[in-house]
């Protein structure tokens, strides 16, 4: 397995490192999740564009919010293992106590289990799965709504019901 960051920061803290990701709440996963798929997105726009600040702000907060992790798993559906898939389900179906303020409940719930996905992506140290999930996603996300509908249809709440995944 690879040695990622995670192991590196708390070898540096010296912190225990036997944790079993399985035991971890999805909200905990979820957590640490957008924590890292924020770091990721910063560090992708910073090196694509030397701007202002308050541009990447906004830049970073198109990739960022709800909805549109909520699109990205249309996209990655398809490209999990079943161990991602049953995390990415455990995250969506937690019982979250809030709500994100410009998203609906069915695309919190899915960026919940986006980003508990990438949670437990970087607590098992698989950078390299997270950073190829993340390109995928990001190379193939298209804000445009029509475009977004027609991929939510096709892989979206139908495909999560026809695999017994209901919201």
């Amino acid at each position: 397995m690879e040695k990622g960051l995670n192991t590196i920061i708390k070898e540096q803290f010296g912190l225990d490192k036997t944790v079993d990701v399985r035991t971890v709440s999805p909200l905990t996963l979820a957590y640490i999740g957008d924590g890292i798929y924020e770091l990721v997105i910063r560090t992708v726009m910073v090196a694509k564009t030397n701007t202002k600040a308050g541009l990447l702000h906004r830049q970073t907060s198109q990739l960022v919010k709800a909805q549109a992790q909520s699109q990205m798993m249309d996209i990655l559906m398809d490209h999990l293992t079943p161990e991602e898939e049953s995390v990415f389900r455990r995250g969506r179906n937690a019982k979250s106590p809030t709500m994100a303020k410009n998203a609906t409940v069915g695309d919190y719930r899915r960026a919940t289990g986006f980003e508990a996905l990438m949670g437990y992506l970087y607590l098992t140290d698989q950078m390299n799965r997270l950073l190829e999930l993340v390109q995928l996603a990001v190379d193939t996300y298209q804000p445009d709504e029509g475009k977004y509908m027609e991929a939510h249809n096709r892989h979206g709440r139908e495909s999560d019901k026809s695999r017994g995944n209901e919201d």
